[in-house]
């Protein structure tokens, strides 16, 4: 399918079919027009057993709600999810900057009283969404607030629609400007699990969605066993994997890694969030770029690469 221009002016979304399984809208309310999802029907997704299915924005805002959740100690940074829960399930996070709102990642439901709430806090002046599993309504978000949605352009094919708010980035790297001011708010295109996948960074923390996937070992917690008595972290573990196909199980190659890992180090930053609630890592800035090395070099060793030049590399 190819992408279906915005019509001008649109008043009425509500009606447009959108994917159970992924949450991406089509502009369109005709079902003979979209019968499949081809988000879905691509190797890193999936099609539930149930079969093909599709709701509207109407059905979702009469029986669905957002939360909202600041990060632990820090105001600047607040997690939005749905609930129950819609598609894959992820979360936006809004960004607070002194230049004003980022919206990091989008979720499918978009209703009034989200759309007031983030206008009490200022607005947006910018939507940056990691890779296509995310895109969902994202036409609808940027024009609610008149701002451009930042798209990898290696990954224009995945998007359902054309909208005046998209920005496809080229650049490796690249600082959000806001109003011809730096915000703060740097872009970094790793690639991996899409060609174009994003991280986002600031004040220290790195937002990486799915681009590295934060493990079980990452988020264990070592500090004292069931007495009390406190000990160290086991060697070995991983926090992150880095996935072609998350569902599917299907890993990225350890050339991959290399190329991400030569972008990433350049960067400091004391704390992972990935793309749900309570997938988060804070640490010290020197443990956690070590402990992103160390997951690559784990995943490389143990796909059977035990001579690759990666196996080398330091967080020095």
């Amino acid at each position: 399918m190819h992408p279906i221009p915005e019509q001008d002016n649109p008043s009425y979304t509500g009606s447009w079919l959108i994917c159970t399984a992924c949450g991406t809208q089509f502009p369109t309310d005709d079902k003979q027009q979209v019968k499949t999802c081809f988000i879905c029907d691509d190797p890193r997704q999936f099609t539930p057993p149930t079969g093909q299915s599709f709701t509207t924005l109407d059905e979702l805002c009469s029986n669905h709600k957002n939360t909202w959740t600041p990060f632990s100690g820090d105001d600047d940074f607040i997690s939005i999810v749905t609930k129950p829960k819609v598609g894959i399930g992820q979360r936006a996070i809004l960004i607070k900057t002194p230049k004003g709102n980022v919206l990091w990642d989008c979720i499918t439901l978009l209703d009034d009283e989200t759309v007031e709430n983030i206008k009490g806090m200022g607005g947006l002046k910018a939507i940056v969404i990691s890779h296509p599993h995310y895109y969902s309504t994202h036409a609808d978000w940027g024009r609610a607030f008149n701002c451009p949605v930042y798209l990898a352009a290696e990954d224009k094919q995945w998007t359902t629609q054309t909208s005046p708010q998209q920005v496809f980035v080229t650049e490796t790297e690249m600082d959000i400007n806001i109003d011809g001011e730096a915000s703060g708010v740097k872009v970094l295109k790793l690639g991996g699990h899409f060609p174009g996948s994003f991280v986002t960074l600031y004040n220290g923390r790195l937002l990486i969605a799915d681009t590295l996937l934060t493990t079980p070992a990452g988020l264990g917690s070592w500090d004292a066993d069931a007495l009390g008595n406190a000990r160290s972290r086991p060697k070995g573990m991983n926090s992150f994997s880095f996935m072609w196909s998350i569902p599917n199980f299907i890993p990225l190659a350890p050339d991959e890694l290399e190329r991400m890992w030569a972008i990433i180090k350049k960067y400091e930053f004391r704390s992972t969030h990935g793309a749900f609630l309570k997938t988060d890592i804070v640490k010290t800035e020197a443990e956690m770029k070590q402990r992103v090395l160390d997951s690559m070099q784990i995943q490389i060793k143990y796909m059977g690469y035990g001579n690759h030049s990666m196996l080398k590399e330091t967080a020095d």
